[in-house]
């Protein structure tokens, strides 16, 4: 297949991820760092609308100070985490977690208003640089805004960066809609191996970073030297199972039910349902719910948990220790398509993903899909290693028995143990080719290599010419 294709040949390349800038008459052409070298501070106008968002963006801001030779400034929306770095959210960033065609529909006069009121935000803070972190729907209008804007007024745009590359590879003409964001995205931060190129290919400035998922082993695990017998987060399941004061002889079910309300409203019940036919099947099954880090998620959570039957273990967002001590006391997961199914590879879990949306986006989505997956690690490996039940599929009696079947034998769940060190070993930024500054210059300035310092490096120094 084209992707397996591409892959091959990413793998054969050396990351050079100080590249030149696309130039514009509207786009500072000066690398920010050095713009802001002028007003003796960084301004950074940084945009996350979603729980994993949140994550990547507070670790970009947490890097981005340590490399600034100046104070830096943040302004823009983002959720808990980000808000331990510093920054005041212009509204809350769930007013925005909205998935799906269809189901933006109700939402779309507030979306309309928090659009505007951020594009507003952005100007008066004057940055030196924006960047926005997945959520493609709202980041790319707010960025189209900003370009526009500071065309009518006569300004210099500060430098656009998205982190987290739309997944263009998934859908028929995907790869040609790259070419019309180069006007108002400058670079993309890229997580999957295989997107910078082919970005590149078409126009689009682009680096490899990483994927922000490994981390979680570097921070979990106490740094890279507790990686070096595999890329593996380090839970305790005694701790776990002695904390909440479960009996060796309990099965253990993680459910992760997703990070937005419109998902997790759709998907909870029918994992519900899922675990009620499971339930004679064991002499002590618990279900363990991770509950993300999202006011209407929890409530939502906290108001239907009763109505389950089973055990219930409430794992809040937030909580990584917590989360992975968990997943290693878990004998499966299931979970709703994203990036929870990377955290499965990390924790080395077994795991059958599900989704569901509106009847119309399913349709969508079956029309316009070019992929045969949609969880990440069977995308990366161009197999079908996790199971998955979608759309129509995704039943309380299908969720079961897909279930069963991994608790039930050994070769499948060893299978999926394998697969987890290929898919993290794919995730991982390669040896790095670096031109400009020179490697005696950038030791000081880039101590370690991790996805979010790389990131935060490309943003501040990579238009230098």
């Amino acid at each position: 297949m084209l992707l397996r294709t591409v892959f091959t040949l990413k793998r054969s390349v050396n990351l050079g991820f100080l590249l030149v800038m696309r130039r514009s008459v509207s786009v500072s052409s000066i690398a920010a760092i050095d713009v802001a070298a002028k007003d003796g501070e960084l301004r950074v106008f940084v945009v996350a609308g979603e729980v994993s968002g949140d994550t990547i963006g507070s670790r970009l801001m947490a890097s981005m100070r340590k490399l600034s030779p100046f104070p830096v400034h943040f302004a823009g929306v983002g959720g808990s985490m980000m808000s331990d770095q510093g920054l005041k959210s212009l509204f809350p960033m769930e007013d925005i977690a909205v998935m799906g065609i269809w189901e933006l529909l109700p939402h779309l006069n507030k979306f309309r208003v928090k659009l505007k009121e951020t594009a507003q935000a952005a100007l008066l803070f004057r940055p030196h640089v924006v960047v926005t972190v997945d959520s493609k729907g709202f980041s790319f209008r707010l960025l189209k805004q900003l370009r526009a804007k500071y065309s009518q007024q006569g300004l210099v745009s500060p430098p656009h960066f998205h982190y987290v590359a739309p997944s263009f590879w998934a859908w028929k003409g995907g790869e040609a809609r790259l070419k019309g964001l180069s006007e108002f995205v400058d670079h993309v931060l890229c997580i999957l191996p295989f997107e910078a190129e082919v970005c590149k290919l078409n126009g689009l400035a682009a680096t490899f970073v990483g994927h922000p998922i490994l981390e979680d082993v570097l921070e979990l695990n106490l740094g890279k030297n507790n990686v070096e017998n595999g890329w593996k987060v380090q839970g305790s399941s005694d701790k776990f199972q002695s904390k909440h004061e479960i009996s060796s002889g309990a099965t253990i079910i993680s459910l992760l039910p997703g990070s937005r309300l419109q998902e997790v409203n759709r998907m909870l019940p029918i994992f519900f349902s899922a675990m009620k036919l499971l339930k004679d099947c064991f002499s002590e099954l618990i279900m363990v719910i991770h509950v993300a880090p999202n006011k209407h998620v929890e409530d939502y959570i906290n108001r239907v948990v009763h109505k389950c039957p089973i055990p219930v273990i409430l794992i809040p967002g937030g909580s990584p220790h917590m989360k992975y001590y968990a997943l290693s006391a878990s004998k499966v997961a299931l979970c709703t398509s994203g990036t929870v199914a990377v955290e499965m590879q990390l924790a080395q879990l077994p795991c059958v993903v599900a989704y569901r949306a509106h009847v119309l986006t399913e349709w969508l989505i079956r029309y316009k899909a070019k992929v045969p997956y949609i969880s990440l690690p069977n995308i990366l490996l161009d197999s079908s290693v996790i199971p998955e039940a979608l759309f129509q599929a995704c039943t309380p009696t299908k969720l079961a028995s897909l279930l069963m079947d991994l608790i039930e034998n050994e070769a499948l769940r060893e299978e999926q143990i394998v697969a987890a060190e290929k898919v993290i070993e794919l995730l991982r930024p390669s040896e790095r080719t670096i031109c400009n500054p020179s490697p005696e210059e950038l030791e000081p300035m880039l101590p370690d290599h991790t996805p979010s310092m790389i990131a935060a490096f490309t943003v501040l120094y990579s238009s230098r010419t």
